[in-house]
Order: structure tokens, then C-alpha cells, then sequence
């Protein structure tokens, strides 16, 4: 499988013979937040240690096996914080030298260590995934490789309605981050033409998620909690603190589809995707890291990867100049997922076809056939142009 990365190579150098050849040294950072963590509800889903760090260890060899033949080089540094130690840290990476950090943290961080960061630095956002930090909070300096509710919310929304199954019953949790998500579920069950005929909270008491006699506890819960619902063809799931989601299939008064936060779950990626090509990827990360791949460990890839194909098609490793053709009609990158990936000019957000993922293998992916769009069907997921609130970008 190797080989077929050398193969794609040695093309790429094909495609660039007579170009001039210009030295190009990378020194990238990937900065992650280790926040603290309740107990897994399952041991499927145990935290890595290197959790991001194992897929900026991947990209950095595929960048450097195009990079080794142009003369370009690639140097990254791996940090992880508690939250209390974050802009410490950031700075010091900062005055070091690094001029593009992908960034693993939660909304309101990401946005503090952006304004940090300055205009002299370029964030990749390979997390952080609030509507706001694509519209009226959006930063000049971040691209958001990750992304957003919204983008998921609508991807959940086109399956379906495409589906026939247009009347939600929407539980969210009672955190911030829940309240978000819910919202975003809300925008795209309007955006597509469905409707949520009830919403119900299930709330987070602080208890544990996880104990021996859980499952007993939660067969006696969900029922009575979804007892006596709206009639609804689907139970859509925003609980983005992974509190209670995971639970309802199976659980419910009334059997219906889970969708969002658990059942069929919109994703980046994940560890049984094969189709265009990803099988090679998949093998290369687990004989890497030893496991399957996660979401932020493909957006992390990815995030540096972006990086090298514009340091190979620009010829330059000038963070302003690498901004301005990422976000021109220039750039675009293959990433496994059928099309190329480009960046929304208007705000920053990387477009790309989003994976519903039922626990075993991708049952679809968004966008849908038949949600059309004048400039890309990818901007039928998240905030289209006319949408966004966000100026920094020059829109």
C-alpha cells in the first residue's frame, strides 16, 4: 500500500517537471487541549494518548513523499495541555516559530488561542465545530479543516428527507454544546423541509455514565423519558456531550431510526470507510499507530495534508501566500471521500462530503442525490455564502 502513495508521487513530480524547483522548510505544530474526561460509556470508546498526533505523524510522511523529490521539508512538534496551561503553551509555540498550528480544542479556546495567534500565524481548526465560529465569530487567521453542526445537522436532514421521513422527534441534551447542536438541527430540519414535531430534554445530573447495572437503569429511563411522543418517523439525537445518545436505540417507548449523536451518525471519517481508495490510508494508519483511525486523527491528516499540497502547487512556504491559494479556485486536495475538498472563500471552512456511519460501515453520504446548488452540492451542507455573518474573509 505504500507503494501506491509513491506511485501518486512520482506522478505529481511528472505533472511538475520544468517547474522551478524552490526550497521549502515546514515547521507545523499540532496543539491539543486534553480536557477532563468522565469515564467512557464504552471501552470501544477509550480516549488514545495519541489521539491527532498519530495522523500529523501520517501526513507528514505523505507530504514528505512528494516534498523529498521538490526539495521541500516538513518539521512538526506535537503538544498537549490541560486547559489551564493552553495559551502558555500556544505562545511558546508561537515565539518558536510556527507559523501553522492545527489546533485541537473546544469552541470558546480555539477562538481565544486564534486572537493569540495573531495574523502572522495560520490555525487549522481539526475539532471545533460551532456554527458561530464559521458566521459573525469567524477569525481572518483559522480554516476550519472539522466541520461544523450545521454541515452534520444538514447531512443528517437531505438522508432524511430524502428518506420520506420528514417528522423528527428531537432529545437534546442540557449542556451548552447540546443546546448548539439542537439548534442546528433545528436550522436544517427548516432549511430542508421537515419538521420536528416535539423536542424533549434529557437532563445531564452530573451522574455516571457508565456503571456495571447501567444498561438496567437505562431500559427503565429512555422509555418512560420518550413516553407518549408526537407521532414522528425518526428520533433525532443532539448530544454533543455524549451523555445519553448512545442509549436510545433499542430504548425508545416507540421503535423508530436514531439519528445525530447516535444510530446513523454523521462523521469526517471513519475506521471502516474503503471506498475511493481509503483502504490504503486505513492500512497505513494501523500500521502506524497500531489502531483504527478517529475523526480527529483523520482531520489532523488532513489538516497537514492540505498544507503539503499547497506548499507543492505554490512553491512557497509563506503563510500568506499558502492562505491565499488555499482559498482560491486554485487549490483542492483528494481525501478519500469520492470528490476533491476545497475551502469555502467566504469564511474559511473546508468543503467536503460528510459519512453517515452507522457503527459498521458508511450507509450513506451527504450530500444527497437531487440537493442541488448553483457553484457546488457541497454547499448545501452549512452556511452558504448568503447565510454567513462572517466579514474577516472579505465577504
Amino acid at each position: 500500500m505504500r507503494n501506491f502513495a509513491i506511485m501518486l508521487a512520482l506522478g505529481m513530480c511528472a505533472l511538475l517537471v520544468g517547474a522551478p524547483a524552490v526550497a521549502v522548510e515546514m515547521r507545523s505544530a499540532v496543539f491539543r487541549i486534553d480536557y477532563p474526561r468522565l469515564a467512557p460509556i464504552s471501552r470501544f470508546d477509550v480516549v488514545p494518548e495519541d489521539l491527532g498526533f498519530a495522523g500529523a505523524v501520517l501526513a507528514t510522511e505523505d507530504n514528505m513523499t512528494t516534498g523529498s523529490f521538490l526539495g521541500h521539508s516538513y518539521e512538526i512538534e506535537t503538544v498537549s495541555v490541560p486547559p489551564e496551561g493552553a495559551d502558555a503553551a500556544f505562545k511558546a509555540l508561537v515565539e518558536a516559530g510556527h507559523e501553522v498550528i492545527v489546533v485541537l480544542a473546544r469552541d470558546e479556546d480555539l477562538l481565544r488561542l486564534s486572537d493569540i495567534a495573531g495574523e502572522g500565524v495560520l490555525i487549522l481548526n481539526a475539532t471545533a465545530q460551532g456554527v458561530a465560529l464559521r458566521d459573525a465569530e469567524c477569525r481572518a487567521n483559522t480554516l476550519h479543516i472539522a466541520p461544523s453542526d450545521a454541515m452534520k445537522a444538514d447531512a443528517v436532514a437531505q438522508f432524511a428527507v430524502w428518506k420520506k421521513w420528514p417528522e423528527w422527534l428531537m432529545i437534546h441534551g442540557s449542556n451548552p454544546a447540546d443546546l448548539a447542536l439542537a439548534e442546528a438541527y433545528r436550522r436544517a430540519a427548516a432549511k430542508f423541509g421537515a419538521q420536528i414535531v416535539e423536542e424533549r430534554e434529557f437532563e445531564d445530573t452530573g451522574g455516571a455514565r457508565r456503571t456495571d447495572s447501567g444498561h438496567v437503569l437505562v431500559q427503565r429511563q429512555i422509555p418512560v423519558a420518550t413516553q407518549g411522543a408526537e407521532d414522528h418517523d425518526i428520533v433525532v439525537a443532539a448530544d454533543a456531550s455524549d451523555y445519553f445518545a448512545p442509549y436510545l436505540p433499542f430504548h425508545l417507548w416507540t421503535p423508530a431510526p436514531v439519528m445525530g449523536s447516535s444510530g446513523l451518525r454523521p462523521v469526517t471519517f471513519h475506521a471502516s470507510q474503503e471506498a475511493w481508495g481509503a483502504t490504503q490510508f486505513q492500512t497505513r494508519f494501523e500500521e502506524l499507530a497500531g489502531r483504527y483511525v478517529r475523526e480527529e486523527d483523520y482531520n489532523t491528516w488532513l489538516a497537514l495534508r492540505v498544507i503539503g499540497e499547497a506548499v507543492t502547487r505554490a512553491s512557497t512556504g509563506e503563510v500568506a501566500a499558502l492562505r491565499e491559494y488555499l482559498l482560491s479556485d486554485e487549490f483542492e486536495v483528494a481525501a478519500f471521500k469520492g470528490v476533491p475538498v476545497t475551502f469555502r472563500p467566504w469564511n474559511g471552512q473546508l468543503r467536503q462530503p460528510i459519512l453517515l456511519f452507522d457503527g459498521r460501515i458508511t450507509a450513506s453520504v451527504s450530500p444527497q442525490d437531487g440537493f442541488l446548488h448553483q457553484v457546488s452540492p457541497l454547499d448545501t451542507l452549512g452556511l452558504d455564502e448568503p447565510e454567513s455573518a462572517c466579514t474577516a474573509f472579505g465577504g
